[in-house]
């Protein structure tokens, strides 16, 4: 393994490892017409990591038919204020009817979307195949977040208060 492919993977780590735990995220679709359209979503990622974002949806829901209409490109945006982390992916979307991977990501909570639950011919998972990701971390023990002010305000230094800054492209 070269050194940029395991710098890659560690990179790719910690984007997931910011992602996991956010409870929501903003997908964003472009209409027919080009405009843009965000709604939140519920994050329901697997334990692992490959490259692709996971959501419930339902087939005949507006998002669906945007992206059937206007572009399967589409944007996925997380933010977790408390530990100063920020996520925007670039990808692909589409529609993936996996019975086992719907099994294997469902959780009862989300029966308050999707009342019928997994019989519910209309549920059905949109798969984000990721293209491009960007991320921002500022997540710091306290001593660092005190050491970073410190260093701004007597020597000007802004870059430790400014966190780690990652684009990576996948696809």
């Amino acid at each position: 393994m070269t050194a940029t492919s395991n710098e890659k993977g560690k990179d790719l780590e910690k984007l997931f490892k910011i992602i996991h735990n956010v409870k929501y995220a903003m997908l964003t679709t472009v209409t027919e017409d080009g405009t843009l359209h965000s709604r939140p979503m519920v994050n329901k990622q697997a334990d692992s990591f490959h490259g692709e974002l996971w959501f419930f949806t339902q087939r005949s829901a507006h998002k669906v038919i945007e992206m059937k209409k206007g572009s399967e490109e589409v944007n996925v945006s997380y933010a977790d204020p408390e530990n100063q982390s920020y996520v925007s992916i670039s990808g692909r979307a589409d529609l993936v009817d996996d019975n086992t991977k719907k099994r294997d990501l469902w959780t009862e909570s989300l029966k308050a979307w999707f009342p019928k639950g997994l019989d519910d011919p209309d549920v059905t998972l949109l798969r984000i195949t990721i293209i491009e990701a960007e991320f921002w971390d500022s997540s710091t023990t306290v001593m660092q977040k005190l050491y970073g002010l410190a260093k701004a305000t007597i020597l000007g230094d802004h870059t430790a208060l400014a966190g780690e800054n990652k684009k990576l492209l996948l696809n």
